[in-house]
């Protein structure tokens, strides 16, 4: 048995590692989880699966050197709450009560290596019913119809000129995707997951109702008022918090802006991650664009670093814990925006 001293002097040990180590490869806690390093598996669409399902040989590839490299926690690509919700026809999904037997064995593989590893749910929305990248990421009812399902956004609005126009979601309709993110929630918890991402960026379904330029709605749910327009992704954060046991961390990825005039600004962005941190989201995932494009980017080029500006000041005026990407390349550029303040 270990004495009090004996303790002690554990701790010591620990403080004075931790003292010496680069701020990079320093431990971050959120809630119960403690990450062992700031490094992190972002999660990355695969586009191998069948009706949503792992595809044993390739997802446990992919994951297998990501969980043998040594970071500090990964997360498993965006998975569709619903069978439509998903980008394309072979993207991942957590539909299904079947998904959870192999979801499970991925949790397995990071786990067996000390490593913490959540998964990122979310709808497609207006940008969905899409072929694959290596087949051309066009809408599949341009070249193949019978494949194609119909889209729904928070208005009629096409994200871009030669894409479908979206069916405007109905308030039942609504309510039922919310109950869907808590059912995938549940899902996810079953198989194992350490924490939990909604995907609120890029144009998808959830983002589609926080930018003035996919939503103009009259109603509850959208138009002019940034109150309104912010309901969605904060009903969607509740019902997923709900779900969660207290001790699992709960993200939330953000376009932190739609660089596009009339889109979604800075200000817009630290107003909601304030709400979501009252509605029990632990950290913020800042990326940015996608509403009228490419997921990731917008109009202006980026650089490296590019989008650490807003995760930092997103960090500080909404007070809750920030993550990054875009173009963090260099691991002195990375220690930086740790010992910065930046971002954690």
């Amino acid at each position: 048995m270990h004495s009090n001293q004996d303790d002690l002097q554990m701790d010591v040990k620990k403080n004075n590692i931790n003292n010496i180590l680069p701020a990079l490869f320093q431990p971050f806690s959120l809630r119960n989880i403690t990450f062992k390093n700031r490094i992190f598996v972002s999660p990355m669409c695969q586009y191998c699966s069948d009706d949503g399902h792992v595809n044993v040989d390739w997802h446990f590839a992919h994951h297998g050197r990501f969980a043998l490299s040594g970071v500090g926690g990964a997360m498993v690509e965006a998975s569709g709450i619903t069978r439509n919700g998903r980008i394309t026809h072979s993207c991942l999904g957590i539909y299904k009560d079947s998904h959870i037997k192999n979801l499970s064995k991925i949790v397995s593989i990071y786990h067996s290596q000390n490593i913490p590893i959540g998964i990122q749910i979310g709808h497609s929305g207006r940008k969905g019913s899409s072929a694959s990248p290596l087949e051309g990421a066009a809408p599949l009812i341009h070249y193949d119809p019978s494949q194609a399902w119909e889209t729904i956004g928070p208005s009629a609005i096409a994200m871009t000129e030669g894409w479908p126009v979206p069916r405007a979601l109905t308030t039942n309709e609504i309510e039922d995707l919310i109950d869907a993110f808590s059912i995938a929630t549940k899902r996810a918890v079953k198989a194992g997951f350490d924490f939990i991402e909604i995907h609120g960026a890029h144009g998808y379904l959830v983002n589609s109702f926080f930018s003035p330029l996919a939503n103009q709605r009259e109603d509850y749910w959208g138009g002019e008022k940034l109150e309104n327009r912010m309901r969605f992704p904060l009903r969607v954060a509740e019902a997923v918090r709900q779900a969660l046991p207290d001790e699992t961390p709960l993200f939330y990825r953000t376009s932190c802006v739609d660089g596009v005039e009339g889109g979604v600004t800075l200000n817009d962005t630290i107003a909601l991650a304030k709400e979501l941190k009252l509605a029990g989201v632990d950290i913020i995932d800042c990326s940015s664009g996608g509403m009228t494009g490419p997921s990731g980017r917008t109009r202006k080029p980026p650089y490296p670093g590019y989008l650490v500006p807003y995760a930092d000041e997103i960090r500080r005026k909404a007070d809750i814990a920030t993550m990054v990407v875009g173009l963090i390349i260099e691991p002195t550029q990375a220690e930086k925006i740790i010992t910065d303040g930046s971002a954690d």
